[in-house]
This record gives C-alpha cells, structure tokens and sequence, in this order.
C-alpha cells in the first residue's frame, strides 16, 4: 500500500484557480479516481489530504495529477496551466504517532503553476533530490 500525505502549493492567483479545502479535495479526488482507495483531510497547516492505493509511487504520482485534474474541470476551474508532483518518501521516525508524515508514507506537494521550470529553480528542486536517495523522491510533471 502507497499512502501519500499531501499538499497544495497553488502559484496562480485566479478566480478561475480556487484553492481547495481539505475536505472537498478528499472527496473530490476519490470521486475522480478509480483507484485511490481513500482520502482523509487532515487538520495540519501544511498538509492537506492523506491519500492511499496500491499503485507504485510514480504511478500514484500520475493517478493523482489526473484527477486533481479532472476534478477541477467537474468544478468548472480552469487546468489551462502546468501541474507537477513532488515527492519525498519520509525515512525516518515521525517525532510523533499523530505526525501525519509517519515514516514510510510520502510527502507530496501538488504544485499547479505557469512555469514549472522557473517554479522549481526557485525551490533549488535539483538540489534537493541530489541530497536524497534517488528511490526516495520523485517528480512528475503535466
């Protein structure tokens, strides 16, 4: 089993382009995907939704773009824009049991933006996966 705990880093200030609450996104991507076992919105400042499914990691990477997609075009939002998943699996001890990273899980930020380059030069995206073992991050664009 492959269980992301997400976030949403939304680089578009848009009508168009609403950010999502927790709850509405859990629903939202279950009733959007066919294979995500389960959505629970979480109540944490960074972490929005902890996802699950037997898929691969990448594969859930691509699972989970296309149907924060296609959930925001049933919403009637605009996806005229570039979407990118990065993630990082947690290696180590959460400091605590109620930590909604808990060790072997994936942290995993939704990024929806107009320039995916430009947005991960700005995050130093490459040097941070260097730092890791390359099994333990990915990302995934679209």
């Amino acid at each position: 089993m492959t269980t992301f705990v997400l976030s949403h880093n939304l680089q578009i200030n848009s009508e168009s382009t609403p950010p999502f609450s927790g709850e509405v996104l859990a629903s939202g991507l279950v009733g959007s995907s066919s294979v995500l076992k389960s959505a629970v919105a979480l109540n944490h400042s960074h972490w929005l939704v902890r996802i699950e499914s037997d898929l691969s990691p990448a594969d859930m990477a691509i699972e989970l773009v296309k149907s924060w997609k296609f959930f925001r075009l049933d919403q009637g939002h605009s996806v005229d824009h570039s979407w990118i998943a990065l993630g990082g699996r947690k290696d180590s001890a959460a400091m605590t049991s109620s930590a909604p990273l808990q060790e072997g899980y994936w942290g995993v930020d939704v990024v929806e933006c107009l320039n995916p380059d430009a947005f991960l030069e700005s995050i130093n995206w490459d040097a941070l996966k260097s730092a890791r073992p390359e099994d333990s991050v990915f990302e995934y664009r679209n």
